[in-house]
């Protein structure tokens, strides 16, 4: 079954750095899109960040835009989200996720069927 475990997260103050990663299993990773998504407390889940199977395409949500990558590993079969200029607004529980099809098409917008448990970002102004 898929499997998606994130890792990476922690506390950092505001101007700092992460790295989140995401392990995936289970299925083809290299034939899906995957996306990062966040969900602070009082607020709706948000998408972050995408990647198309290859890497060659990302989308991002303007409020990280500048800030964050999405890059992916598909020898290693993992996801990655490298996260620069930390603000106390990006803390959240940071999920991975892969889309429900194989051919869907790949914006943050598009149906994520698979979600991993999370991992914890916190920063500190």
């Amino acid at each position: 079954q898929v499997q998606l475990v994130e890792s990476g997260g922690g506390s950092v103050q505001a101007g700092g750095s992460l790295r989140l990663s995401c392990a995936a299993s289970g299925f083809t990773y290299a034939s899906y899109c995957m996306g990062w998504f966040r969900h602070a407390p009082g607020k709706e889940r948000e998408g972050v960040a995408s990647i198309t199977a290859g890497g060659g395409n990302t989308d991002y949500a303007d409020s990280v835009k500048g800030r964050f990558t999405i890059s992916r590993d598909n020898a290693k079969d993992t996801l990655y989200l490298q996260m620069n200029s930390l603000k106390p607004e990006d803390t959240g529980i940071y999920y991975c996720a892969r889309v429900t099809f194989w051919y869907s098409s790949c914006r943050l917008t598009t149906d994520f069927g698979y979600w991993g448990q999370g991992t914890q970002v916190t920063v500190s102004s």
